[in-house]
């Protein structure tokens, strides 16, 4: 990694303003994801991770309590530096402790190959959730 950042493993409640600003920037005006549907009631039961770089919320991820692996987003400004690879493993480790047998997610298909890399294997047929192609994948633990 070229940088150093920081790794804050939290709940919602505690960093929701950070998390919503960087969702907002990379699902919302990015991607045009619809607010309301970025916007969902599972964020307060989540185990969220928050990357900082010089004191600056420049990356985050949920996963939920069945393994759900979601709502992995870098700023722009941050990707290409291994952020998403350590969110990852970070929650690799999380599940294993959990004692999950798997974890999953929903990918977009422009994404896909980045979880393939990761050992996560495509389940299914593509499909469109809020007009972006996803496929859903899953990881053995």
């Amino acid at each position: 990694m070229k940088e150093n950042f920081e790794f804050i493993i939290t709940d919602f409640r505690t960093h929701s303003k950070d998390i919503r600003a960087i969702r907002d920037k990379v699902f919302v005006v990015e991607q045009s994801v619809p607010i309301e549907l970025e916007h969902d009631s599972l964020d307060e039961s989540a185990t969220h991770i928050v990357v900082y770089k010089r004191g600056k919320a420049v990356a985050t991820g949920r996963i939920l309590e069945d393994g759900h692996i979601g709502r992995i987003a870098v700023l722009k400004s941050s990707r290409g530096n291994g952020i998403g690879k350590l969110i990852m493993q970070q929650f690799f480790k999380h599940a294993k402790e959990k004692k999950f047998n798997k974890v999953w997610l929903s990918s977009q298909w422009h994404a896909h190959k980045f979880y393939c890399n990761l050992g996560f294997i495509c389940v299914g047929e593509k499909y469109h959730e809020a007009g972006i192609e996803h496929i859903k994948m899953i990881k053995p633990i």
